[in-house]
């Protein structure tokens, strides 16, 4: 799985799994395979609370205080995934990073920012005080 893929993932687990789209889930009375056909590309995920979820995965990690609305190092830490340069690096391959991969400064704040932009797109809500 990707490492963007592990991201969505975690914050979205509880919604239909693996990029799949919230068909199921917008519709309730539906069976999955009526709602899914109209609308597979065009339809986010259905609304999560990335806040919400963010929040209580960074609670987890006692002692450390992680800054995810403006770190992406700390968003991929609350959420247990691998912040490793090395990592970030892949991370930024995956989302078309076409700037300087040794200016690690730069590069974090363009994937923090086109990752919640893709939350974002993907039915995340975002707390107002981070752009997108």
């Amino acid at each position: 799985m990707s490492i963007f893929g592990k991201i969505i993932s975690a914050i979205f687990g509880g919604q239909p799994a693996s990029a799949a789209p919230a068909g199921g889930a917008a519709s309730p009375g539906a069976p999955t395979g009526s709602a899914s056909p109209s609308a597979p590309a065009a339809a986010p995920m259905a609304a999560v609370d990335v806040a919400a979820i963010v929040d209580k995965a960074a609670a987890a990690h006692k002692g450390e205080k992680l800054e995810w609305r403006t770190s992406i190092v700390d968003l991929m830490k609350a959420l247990d995934i691998d912040s490793s340069l090395a990592a970030r690096k892949d991370l930024a391959k995956e989302l078309g990073y076409s700037g300087d991969m040794n200016d690690s400064a730069s590069m974090n704040v363009w994937l923090h920012k086109q990752v919640m932009s893709k939350l974002a797109a993907n039915g995340g809500k975002l707390p107002p005080e981070i752009k997108h």
